[in-house]
């Protein structure tokens, strides 16, 4: 069985799991998460960071006979700016994982890991998303595909068959939409949990903490507004980007996206007033979805096809 760890890094979290190389589903039982603090040392980090990790290798030392001369595969989701080619992390004034500028995360998870046979492969973790919901969806598997995560950041991938494309006339600059400009302001500041937070607040004059799950569990007239708002403001600025790369499928990941109960069918609808008919697909697990993405860079037909292009940034 060919087997490669997947490894998701988010702000505040570490997943890992085993994937199974052959029809890239994880593993039962070699799923292990746990919170990081991300404004902590880099020992701290990175020893968290191979705790967890340790354990989806104990796994598989036990369960599939893998020895400690077998070389495993570790594919990080990696959020930027990393540089993707070297590993080594970029992280600065950006508020998580300062501690590691600068610093090559191969060489200093070497000193934590149990095994030291290992190879390291990684790719941002929007890409990671897109190239494992890709992988779920397997109709769409060879077509053009734009995938957004929408939670405290607003993340995108634009993908042809799989590949993450970055540049191009029909893709925006780096593939990304955080920063491109919307309204007053840019698209990260509309398409996260603080803008829904930023809302609520401004219509009852309450504050909230537990974010957009909390709002969706109101439910009265002006949490209504608020995601409908929400729903004519993605739409608005999500189209011209899905005319330009001529996309078959949207799929959505992020905690907002749990709950599209609240604005997808308004959100269709105004896609389908500007004549764009597009599937969605929503994503409930964005965490594992990013697991699987990651796996992928060990299928060696793909690394060789992405490589050359990993983001410098």
């Amino acid at each position: 069985m060919s087997i490669t760890i997947g490894v998701d890094i988010g702000g505040s979290h570490i997943s890992s799991a085993a994937v199974n190389g052959n029809d890239f589903v994880i593993i039962p039982g070699t799923y292990f998460s746990g919170a990081v603090d991300s404004k902590a040392s880099k020992e701290v980090i990175i020893k968290k960071w191979a705790d967890i990790i340790n354990q989806t290798i104990q796994i598989i030392q036990e369960t599939y006979d893998y020895s400690l001369s077998d070389t495993i595969g570790i594919a990080f989701s990696m959020p930027g700016p990393f540089q993707y080619e070297t590993g080594i992390a970029m992280f600065e004034g950006n508020d998580k994982y300062e501690s590691l500028y600068n610093v090559s995360v191969s060489e200093e998870l070497l000193k934590y890991l149990s095994t030291q046979n290992v190879s390291f492969r990684f790719l941002n973790d929007a890409s990671c998303f897109g190239v494992g919901g890709s992988l779920k969806q397997e109709s769409y598997a060879n077509s053009k595909v734009i995938a957004i995560t929408l939670g405290t950041g607003f993340g995108a991938a634009f993908l042809d068959n799989k590949l993450p494309i970055t540049q191009g006339s029909n893709v925006p600059h780096n593939g990304c939409l955080w920063d491109k400009p919307f309204a007053d302001s840019i698209a990260d500041n509309y398409f996260s949990t603080r803008w829904f937070l930023s809302q609520y607040e401004s219509i009852t004059g309450n504050k909230l903490t537990d974010g957009v799950k909390e709002i969706a569990g109101i439910e009265d007239y002006s949490t209504a507004k608020i995601f409908d708002d929400f729903a004519n403001n993605l739409s608005e600025f999500l189209a011209p980007f899905i005319i330009d790369f001529q996309a078959d499928l949207l799929i959505l990941g992020g905690n907002i996206a749990k709950s599209n109960r609240l604005f997808l069918t308004k959100f269709q609808e105004n896609l389908k007033s500007k004549n764009i008919d597009i599937a969605i697909s929503i994503v409930e697990n964005t965490e594992q979805t990013s697991i699987l993405g990651s796996s992928y860079l060990f299928n060696e037909v793909f690394w060789e096809r992405i490589k050359a292009e990993l983001p410098y940034f």
